[in-house]
């Protein structure tokens, strides 16, 4: 290979691939030992979410200030806050200048709890799920995870600050998701979404498509959230709310489209295959249910963030886990569905129902 130059990149399967344009050959490589242990630091992340829970960022909004001022204001020790600030200056969230802090750009614009694109509840629910993740060696010994409850049901006021960040970053792959689904061509068409949070893809699906109504089914706390964001888009004549367990409750009538979108991983596929039948059974004829999850590989392999998306699911849920599409299809067809297809590699599977007088496979 004289005379090619190589290009170095860093990907996201583990591998730093090495590229050679010229001979149009693309060389994964090993990850060095510098490499491994910078996985293995954990230092970085807990840095960042103590800041957040400390509210540095909030209280350096519009001004700079030096350790001591700032510990003084914030009741901190002021050695133990200058190494936590010089750290954040290394992580280039904040800036230093002439002995005095500063947040950078992107710490005002998602770090700042008066921030319309504060993303730090999420960032604390991060931290609430520390110390499930410390007993993630229990878990690989015994199989049993150390949780029984998920946060959004232990804590219903994180859970809706949460949920609101997740709205809000969500919004875009809502519209993305109606467009794809492509859904014109009826008069009416009545949609269910389970497990909806906060109806953003409700929201997205009803302003794409002026004849689709819709029913956000989730638990009562949650529906809460709902209410407010459907209303802020002035839908509440199009969007209606239901609330309930969908593992145990019934659905309400028929529907032309039910959506799961990022429930699958909450359960284990029992309940998965439970909840498909019963999606099935509330679908008129030529209905469609769409899943949408974060999708493995057939060798479970990648991609490099759901394989580590997975573990954090084994920790901090009592039963959820990651699945492949196969398995989601799989699903569908015992259910009864006619035709089953992947809309979207790892994203998207879409199942319709046929005639109602066709057998459904228990």
């Amino acid at each position: 290979m004289s005379g090619a130059s190589p290009n170095f990149k860093v990907g996201g399967e583990g591998f730093l691939s090495c590229s050679f344009p010229e001979k149009g050959l693309v060389v994964p490589r090993e990850l060095s030992l510098a490499e491994i242990f910078q996985i293995g630091y954990y230092w970085e992340t807990k840095i960042l979410l103590t800041a957040i829970k400390l509210d540095l960022f909030s209280a350096l909004d519009g001004r700079s200030d030096s350790p001591s001022d700032l510990a003084k204001r914030l009741s901190l020790d002021e050695r133990a806050l200058s190494l936590v600030l010089h750290a954040l200056v290394a992580m280039r969230i904040l800036t230093k200048h002439e002995g005095r802090f500063a947040n950078t750009s992107v710490a005002r614009k998602h770090l700042v709890k008066v921030s319309p694109d504060y993303v730090g509840h999420l960032l604390v629910l991060h931290d609430s799920e520390w110390m499930n993740w410390g007993k993630l060696e229990e878990a690989v010994r015994t199989g049993a995870s150390p949780v029984r409850q998920h946060v959004f049901e232990t804590d219903p006021e994180m859970g809706a600050n949460v949920l609101a960040v997740l709205d809000r970053i969500g919004r875009g792959s809502g519209v993305t998701l109606a467009k794809v689904l492509q859904l014109n061509g009826v008069d009416r068409m009545r949609m269910l979404d389970v497990g909806g949070g906060a109806g953003t893809n409700a929201i997205a699906f009803c302003r794409e498509y002026p004849h689709l109504s819709a029913t956000v089914f989730d638990l009562p706390a949650t529906l809460q959230v709902t209410e407010r964001s459907i209303k802020e888009a002035g839908l509440e004549d199009r969007i209606a709310v239901m609330p309930g367990n969908f593992n145990t409750d019934s659905l309400g009538g028929l529907y032309d489209l039910v959506l799961l979108s990022d429930v699958l991983h909450y359960q284990d596929a029992q309940a998965n295959a439970a909840l498909v039948r019963k999606a099935f059974a509330h679908l008129a004829d030529a209905g469609r249910l769409v899943i949408k999850d974060r999708f493995l590989d057939p060798d479970r392999t990648s991609p490099a963030w759901t394989t580590a998306f997975a573990v954090h699911i084994l920790v901090n849920t009592e039963q959820g886990d990651c699945f492949t599409t196969r398995e989601a299809m799989d699903w569908m067809t015992r259910a009864g569905f006619s035709s089953v297809t992947e809309l979207e590699p790892r994203a998207i599977v879409q199942g319709i129902k046929g005639s109602s007088n066709q057998e459904r496979i228990q």
